[in-house]
Formats: C-alpha cells, sequence, structure tokens
C-alpha cells in the first residue's frame, strides 16, 4: 500500500462537492484572472504533491509515521468541515471572513504534513527523507491560499 492511498477520500470529497461549491468557487469562477504564473505554480507543485504519496509506502513503523496518520485524521476532519461550513453557512460570519472563506485552501497544511510524516521513504533509493515532500507542499499551499486570497478579494 502507498501513501497515495490518502488522497482518495480527498479526491472523492472534492469530486461529491463539484455540483455544490458556491459561485465563487466554481471551476471558472475561481480560476477568472488569476496570473499565469500564479496557476503555473499552483498546478505544478499540486501535480508533485498529488503523485509523490503514490511513490511512498504506507507504513506505521515508528512514533514520528503515527503522529503522522492522527494529523493526517484530523486535517482531514477540519479539511472537509471547512467545505461543509462554506456550502450549507454560505452567508454566515464565517464563510464571509477571509479566515472562514479561505479555509479549504489552507487546513491541506494538515493532513499534508501528516502525509509527510507517514512517507519515510520512496518504494526505491536512499537519498529521499521525509521532509523533502513538504518543499512542494509548501509551494502549493503558498500559491493556493494566494489564489484563494484573489478569490476571496473580489468577491
Amino acid at each position: 500500500m502507498s501513501c497515495g492511498l490518502l488522497l482518495l477520500p480527498i479526491f472523492i470529497w472534492n469530486l461529491t462537492l463539484i455540483g455544490s461549491l458556491p459561485s465563487a468557487l466554481a471551476f471558472d469562477e475561481f480560476w477568472r484572472d488569476i496570473p499565469a504564473p500564479l496557476a503555473r505554480l499552483e498546478n505544478s507543485t499540486r501535480l508533485m504533491v498529488n503523485v509523490l504519496p503514490f511513490l511512498m509506502p504506507l507504513e506505521l513503523r515508528s512514533r514520528r509515521q503515527r503522529l503522522g496518520l492522527a494529523l493526517y485524521g484530523v486535517g482531514l476532519v477540519l479539511y472537509c468541515g471547512a467545505w461543509t461550513a462554506l456550502i450549507l453557512a454560505l452567508h454566515s460570519a464565517w464563510a464571509t471572513a477571509p479566515i472562514g472563506f479561505m479555509a479549504p485552501a489552507y487546513t491541506p497544511l494538515l493532513w499534508l504534513v501528516g502525509i509527510a510524516l507517514l512517507g519515510q521513504r520512496l518504494y526505491w533509493g536512499r537519498r529521499y527523507l521525509w521532509w523533502m515532500f513538504l518543499v512542494p507542499t509548501a509551494g502549493f499551499l503558498v500559491a493556493h491560499v494566494a489564489h484563494a486570497a484573489r478569490v476571496y478579494a473580489r468577491t
């Protein structure tokens, strides 16, 4: 089994919500007027963050890996909760404030760090260190939050 399996609930959740998203977060509106360099950074790092876990075995041998699984679980609950709050209470103080509107963009930090802690190695090679996954993760999160901030600013 690979750490990529941990991405499947997120993929399923996101696909399930496509038809329920607030209009500002619908695909065409979300990507409207986003500068090309920001879009390229976000999408290239998103690709790395979504492919690398499939190259890491899912193991629970160490304390760090067990911590990673717990962090992943908490992050997944918060991520799903952030989306649920936006969908069910679109006009609430939470959803209309930057912290609430952008929560689905920054809460992946927790489950992505959880995956980094779980993925202690690649299936091959010896030069991989667990924190190396955090490099594209940081790039993705910075770009994704900046993107969400731009969308928030125009709503």
